[in-house]
């Protein structure tokens, strides 16, 4: 028995004809239909983009090289350092 997604949020855009033309052509060439054509392709997008921001996937040796570096002791930057102990121009 197949599962069915309730659809209750809509996302709108304007784009052009042309765009529009090639997006409809794609949309044949798949045999879907325009909403799970372009919900498809906007949530591989979005999968994409966030990819790097909510994973971190290394290879064995690159994640031993990864350790390595950050097990490693922080350097004392001076300049730093005396920026931080500065008052924030932010605070009231």
């Amino acid at each position: 028995m197949a599962v069915t997604r309730a659809r209750d949020e809509r996302i709108e855009f304007r784009t052009t004809a042309e765009a529009r033309r090639l997006v409809e052509r794609a949309v044949e060439a798949s045999g879907s239909n325009l909403t799970d054509f372009a919900e498809s392709s906007l949530v591989l997008a979005a999968q994409r983009v966030m990819a790097d921001r909510e994973r971190f996937v290394l290879p064995e040796h690159a994640a031993d090289e990864w350790e390595a570096i950050n097990s490693q002791p922080a350097r004392e930057l001076t300049g730093l350092r005396e920026l931080m102990a500065r008052p924030s121009p932010f605070d009231e």
